[in-house]
């Protein structure tokens, strides 16, 4: 199928098999109905259990069990709500669908509230005795362990549910930009190279970016920026209230910053985070020798920052189409075995995707889904090979959450954030593996190397530098500094130069480009991008050179969900990310990649 490029399409006029299939979730909005009826019920369950669970180990295990109920409903009941009004956000009844389970999540946390803190003021001679005593708790080993892990920061009964109570508040600022970014937010036409007037969509913009004609470039560039310039104070006042968001609840629960709260949720050391910034500082030179290389390969007394996305490699255009881009990553991702492929299949074939842009689509690409049912991914697909490479790393995250959702019981089914980018990485890095095997052209073998350049651009270094954007704001906010639209931009602008080095022009409109991360509003998370792609860099090249025994030990990681510590999963795939060396050794390969472009650069001019 073909999108008409000179508008947007409606919903509806996607052919239905180029959407998702979120009936296997629901089979309609009266089964999602009932749904949220039996979890109101739940609730009230689960509150019949407060102030009982030191009594009895069968009390305990009772309240846990049913917490795992409601958690697995309210799950599927939000993740089908947030789908359908991610098909088209202007959509009045998924957004009220959306917002009533939203507010039952709310409900569900206040009601839940109790049970951390009831289960830390039992003696632990007394738990140890409970789970000796009834072995159906041997299921929730972990999960108690986390509990006493965490036990200085958790309040007391009426404190924890006043925090679950302010929940929906606390969502405020992440929903308002969401709903500003992808509904209300619109953006002017410009004229494409072939003087077409073309609806400029955050959909089409790094498209925009990719084309060979410098004015198109530009004129996108300064249209995107200029649209978000004009809600600059809204904007900031917004990301200025998620990060209080993030400080208010870091300093409730006695923790020495807002990022020591967010990193100790998976129990990863902050060192983790400050390495990382510091290893990929070490390596700014070679971004700059990147810089200087694409500055003289695209032929320019200038390098803006319009010109990061252009094609440097004259005579080599890939335009793939999705199904063209199915077969190529199949083909890649055949080292990771024969029940890999074929779970890989069945998602292609199956109506797990949603494929095309359309009016009101939620931007961008993910993959989400709820236990008991498949995974789900949605991408805003263009004929291109970085939409190839989207698709590719989407499947990683999907495949990840079918292994964790069949071989982990609900309880340690959802894996932490920390190691989700690094099957989808590792999916792009034996992709881009089988592409560089299979062509012999050397500007062929030019576009792909700079693929990869611009892979690690993209996630290593652009994703740190998103990192130490949120630690520099966070820190200022918990200093008591107001945000204000002007120092955000100063910030942001700081840190381009830095990060792009002397031979980059980095224009004012950049400086507003912290105003569209979406990311932003779910705090240090940007890190763990350039953490999992250097963990994946390092696990792909075993999978490669090893093959079995390193494919076992990553499909076991795969499997493993939250049943252990991020950390220790990663250790048993054969990384340990708790050193700054795979981040050294993944930025080694960024070197070796730059030279041979060098190399071969040379060669063809």
């Amino acid at each position: 199928m073909t999108v008409a490029t000179n508008r947007l399409p409606k919903r509806n006029e996607i052919p239905d098999e180029m959407k998702w299939k979120l009936e296997d979730i629901y089979a309609s909005t009266e089964k999602w109905e009932q749904d949220y009826q039996e979890i109101k019920s739940h609730i009230v369950k689960i509150q019949g259990f407060e102030g009982k669970l030191a009594e009895s180990a069968q009390n305990l295990l009772d309240c846990l069990k049913v917490q795992d109920q409601l958690a697995e409903k309210m799950g599927r009941l939000y993740a089908y709500a947030r789908m359908r009004r991610d098909e088209d956000n202007t959509n009045t009844v998924y957004q009220a669908l959306t917002d009533r389970a939203a507010t039952l999540s709310v409900q569900a946390s206040s009601a839940t509230a109790f049970i951390t803190p009831e289960i830390l003021s039992i003696p632990e001679e007394t738990l140890k005795r409970f789970m000796s005593e009834e072995t159906g708790l041997e299921l929730y080993h972990f999960v108690i362990h986390e509990i006493l892990r965490s036990k200085e920061h958790i309040l007391s009964p009426v404190e924890e549910l006043l925090l679950a109570q302010a929940g929906e508040l606390a969502q405020g600022p992440g929903t308002i930009f969401g709903m500003l970014n992808n509904a209300d937010i619109k953006f002017p036409t410009i004229k494409d190279e072939n003087g077409y007037e073309i609806e400029l969509t955050k959909g089409r913009y790094i498209q925009l970016l990719e084309s060979k004609d410098r004015r198109v470039r530009k004129d996108a560039f300064e249209a995107l920026y200029e649209t978000y310039r004009k809600q600059k104070n809204t904007l900031a006042a917004i990301l200025h209230a998620s990060i209080k968001k993030d400080v208010f609840y870091a300093r409730v629960r006695k923790y020495e910053s807002a990022r020591h709260a967010a990193m100790d949720g998976e129990n990863i050391p902050v060192e983790v985070y400050d390495n990382l910034i510091q290893a990929v500082h070490e390596f700014l030179p070679e971004m700059y020798r990147y810089v200087r290389l694409r500055k003289k390969l695209l032929g320019v007394e200038e390098l803006h920052m319009y010109d990061l996305f252009a094609p440097i490699v004259k005579d080599v255009e890939f335009k793939i189409t999705f199904e063209e881009a199915k077969q190529m990553i199949a083909k890649g991702l055949a080292p990771l075995g024969e029940e890999y492929g074929k779970i890989l299949q069945e998602g292609f074939n199956s109506r797990w995707i949603d494929v095309f842009e359309n009016e009101g689509k939620t931007s961008g690409a993910y993959s989400w889904g709820a236990y008991g049912t498949h995974p789900f991914v949605l991408m805003n697909w263009q004929d291109n090979m970085n939409n190839m490479f989207t698709l590719a790393h989407e499947m990683g995250h999907a495949i990840h959450s079918y292994y964790t959702n069949t071989t982990q019981p609900f309880t340690y089914a959802d894996y932490t954030i920390f190691v989700a980018e690094v099957a989808s990485t590792c999916n792009e890095a034996l992709v881009l593996h089988h592409l560089l095997e299979t062509t012999t052209d050397p500007r062929e073998r030019m576009y792909l190397i700079n693929h990869q350049l611009e892979a690690f651009r993209g996630t290593v270094f652009r994703q740190t530098m998103f990192a130490e954007f949120e630690k520099i704001t966070h820190e200022k906010v918990e200093a008591g500094e107001p945000l204000t639209p002007e120092l955000l931009c100063q910030i942001y602008r700081e840190l381009n130069l830095k990060y792009y080095g002397p031979d980059m022009v980095v224009d004012e409109e950049i400086d507003m480009e912290w105003a569209r991360i979406p990311h932003f509003y779910n705090a240090f998370y940007v890190y763990k991008y350039a953490t999992g792609f250097s963990a994946a860099t390092a696990l792909s090249q075993q999978i490669l050179t090893e093959g079995t025994p390193a494919v076992e030990r990553y499909i076991n990681f795969l499997k493993g969900g939250s049943s252990d510590y991020s950390i220790n999963l990663l250790q048993g795939a054969g990384v340990d990310i708790t050193s700054p060396k795979p981040v050294r050794d993944a930025l080694e390969v960024f070197k070796k990649l730059l030279d041979e472009m060098e190399q071969l650069a040379a060669q063809v001019q």
